[in-house]
């Protein structure tokens, strides 16, 4: 599926709109490009709120504008202070250059994290990642802030064309060392459309780092239970 076409198709599911489990959030979205916009666009569809930012601000103003009434913009600054949570997707060499600009407002914040490091593409920076694992190497850049891991090792065109699917719902590990911002994520995950599971703490994630047995694999929650030896 096209992205145009999969920001179209929520835009018709947002009139009338799948109810969130819990109270309506505002999220911010640190970078609006295909994982963003994607995963953006099923929390406007659940009923959240969603502010869109991104180094081209033109990019966050298109994602919105496709999107619906719910879904605003700003600059990153604004994004932090808008969310209740906040999702940063954005090329993992990008990093640093976040801290630099939103570092302190971050911390304390709930932060979704799915960025991947690719080291052809990220440098040193990426192999040191990659090697140490995804989560913990980024919560150490974003130090402060309450990490919550998912959504790494599956492609937008996945995550658009199984989300809300018919049960099995398709099953997404989510990892944190916070247990309240685990709640948040877990919640998150299962207003996306799929089906949360547990997966222990930063460091565990690890195992669900994108090149894993498990990465860009469909599976149910216990079929993924298995796969990560998970009780």
């Amino acid at each position: 599926m096209k992205r145009r076409t999969f920001l179209f198709a929520l835009t018709a599911a947002a009139v009338v709109p799948a109810m969130a489990q819990t109270r309506p959030m505002k999220i911010g979205v640190i970078g609006s490009g295909r994982i963003g916009s994607t995963l953006g666009g099923l929390w406007l569809k659940a009923g959240h709120e969603v502010m869109f930012s991104d180094r081209d601000p033109e990019q966050a103003k298109r994602v919105a504008s496709e999107l619906g009434a719910r879904a605003r913009t700003g600059a990153p600054r604004e994004a932090v202070a808008f969310g209740d949570a906040v999702l940063i997707a954005v090329p993992y060499g990008a990093l640093p250059a976040v801290k630099q600009e939103i570092g302190e407002q971050l911390k304390g914040k709930v932060v979704i994290d799915p960025n991947n490091p690719v080291p052809s593409r990220d440098g040193e920076l990426g192999a040191q990642a990659k090697e140490k694992g995804a989560a913990v190497s980024t919560a150490a850049i974003l130090s402060g802030a309450r990490l919550v891991r998912s959504f790494n090792s599956w492609g937008y065109q996945t995550m658009a064309r199984e989300a809300n699917r018919s049960a099995p719902r398709m099953a997404m590990p989510v990892a944190a060392d916070d247990a309240e911002a685990l709640k948040v994520g877990l919640q998150l995950v299962r207003d996306a459309g799929f089906d949360p599971v547990p997966a222990g703490s930063l460091a565990a994630s690890k195992a669900y780092d994108l090149g894993s047995p498990v990465s860009g694999k469909v599976m149910s929650a216990e079929e993924m239970r298995k796969a990560l030896s998970l009780r």
